[in-house]
């Protein structure tokens, strides 16, 4: 077995909000904890991010679209999975069960795999006034997904707080 297959497998999934552009700096923290990572962008995501910066910190293809039958699986299954930055929208549908994207299809299945997931939302403050927002949340939370602190939509100087996917992992 080589020293990459030996290492844990996380899944990164990246929804697109503001925070996504700086996503390759969880891919670097995640490496020094001794993750092995592949990417899963929801499809509007991928405008977010430098995809061939991160394809290439990863050493794998960024996924947004489901394979096709007979194709190869570029990732192993994950020991972990993290979302961040997480979207209103993405909330709510996983909570709801809706797997109409990779991404979502993703998270659907790991909840089933049993393997740990944290989330790093960033929603506005209006959208987390929505009453569905608060119950995705809880069923979330119910089926036992570890949520990070939100950051909104506004000034970006105090960063995102990558560190938090993985701290919520460790647990």
């Amino acid at each position: 077995m080589t020293e990459q297959a030996q290492k844990p497998f996380l899944y990164v999934v990246v929804c697109a909000a503001w925070a996504a552009e700086s996503v390759g700096e969880l891919i670097t923290l995640a490496q020094e904890r001794g993750w092995e990572t592949g990417v899963i962008a929801t499809p509007l995501a991928t405008r977010f991010f430098d995809t061939a910066a991160v394809a290439a910190r990863t050493g794998r293809p960024i996924r947004s679209a489901w394979r096709a039958p007979g194709d190869p699986r570029p990732f192993p299954d994950p020991d972990a999975v993290t979302v961040a930055p997480a979207t209103f929208n993405t909330v709510n549908k996983w909570a709801a069960g809706i797997s109409d994207t990779l991404a979502l299809g993703t998270l659907c299945e790991a909840y089933g795999m049993g393997v740990p997931i944290s989330v790093l939302p960033c929603v506005s403050e209006a959208l987390t006034a929505h009453p569905a927002y608060g119950a995705s949340l809880e069923r979330l939370r119910g089926m036992g997904v570890r949520f990070g602190e939100h950051a909104f939509g506004g000034p970006r100087q105090d960063g995102f707080r990558w560190e938090q996917a993985l701290d919520l992992l460790a647990r």
